[in-house]
């Protein structure tokens, strides 16, 4: 099955790029302002997507299931750190 949406890391950096055009400066108004309505979309989806994440995370740790950082054993991450 095919995703309708793009990942997040794929809109995140499709924004970044946006946000360089639109602050060289030097792209026509009719283009400046597509490109400014097109980052604010994907600025929300992003944020939806983020928020959508945290929510997961918490549904998990209100669950009582385990958090990321501590899925590890006991001196694993130490020597992963260096």
């Amino acid at each position: 099955m095919a995703a309708k949406k793009k990942n997040f890391e794929t809109q995140l950096k499709r924004l970044q790029t946006i946000v360089e055009s639109l602050e060289n400066g030097e792209l026509a108004l009719e283009k400046s302002v597509a490109l400014y309505k097109e980052g604010m979309t994907l600025s929300k989806e992003c944020r939806t997507q983020l928020e959508n994440a945290r929510n997961e995370i918490r549904l998990f740790t209100e669950e009582g299931e385990v958090p990321f950082e501590e899925e590890t054993s006991a001196g694993a991450g130490e020597d992963q750190v260096k």
